[in-house]
């Protein structure tokens, strides 16, 4: 005999139908329409069906005017565009932000069975690539806004591929869908820095020494980075642009 066995609880977010509209159209030649309103019941089934009433017309209006809000805000600046920020591709279905930052101190987070302690540290300056599910982040040797031209480097952490991707591991990434530039730069800056760094993404270190004793020292030292210790990378800032 088959058992029916509920798997629902694996689609991840469940969206139950509440309410539902009828459009009916007379066959006059003014083809007049009246719009008839449906509640839902538990089980997904139309009842209470009713005109269209003022109020709930109001509310559908203004649900998708907000949903309209959001395609056209998105990655938009709130004010004057922030000088750090590089390139925005505003495509709806490959979006992206290139921005750099200068060096600078941050709190860094590392697992326990590495050996170094959670802490502050300087940072070289970094040029970062996001869109709203993923990260690549490279590293500059010096605070000056980057050209087409300027030479990238491997950024010096754990936790990042040959090509600047960063595995996130168990971080839940949520970029809202009107978040403006300013915030979604700050947004994927906070989940890159607030995650723990854990161990190395294939057989080389991304700096000419080992990767684990240099945050060590420097969490340890407090001493600014040592950009002499950065490895060139084979990817330019030409390669990131669409």
């Amino acid at each position: 005999m088959n058992t029916l066995t509920d798997i629902t609880r694996n689609f991840g977010t469940l969206y139950r139908p509440k309410s539902a509209l009828v459009f009916y159209e007379s066959n006059t030649l003014d083809k007049e329409v009246y719009v008839e309103h449906f509640d839902m019941d538990k089980n997904g089934m139309p009842i209470n069906a009713h005109p269209l009433t003022e109020r709930e017309a109001e509310g559908l209006a203004k649900a998708l005017s907000t949903e309209k809000q959001k395609q056209t805000t998105f990655l938009q600046s709130s004010g004057i565009l922030p000088t750090n920020i590089l390139h925005i591709n505003p495509s709806r279905e490959k979006s992206f932000v290139i921005w750099h930052t200068k060096s600078q101190k941050r709190p860094l987070y590392f697992i326990e069975g590495l050996g170094i302690p959670c802490g502050e540290a300087f940072v070289p300056a970094m040029v970062w690539q996001a869109d709203k599910r993923s990260l690549r982040v490279f590293a500059l040797t010096g605070n000056r806004r980057p050209t087409e031209k300027t030479p990238l480097y491997h950024a010096p952490f754990l936790n990042i591929y040959d090509d600047g991707r960063v595995c996130m591991g168990s971080v839940s990434i949520d970029i809202k869908e009107s978040s403006c530039v300013e915030h979604f730069t700050k947004a994927w800056e906070h989940y890159f820095f607030k995650s723990y760094f854990s161990h190395l993404m294939g057989e080389n270190s991304p700096v000419k020494g080992n990767c684990a004793s240099l945050w060590k020292d420097l969490v340890a030292s407090g001493r600014t980075f040592p950009i002499v210790i950065l490895k060139r990378s084979h990817i330019t800032l030409k390669n990131l642009l669409p």
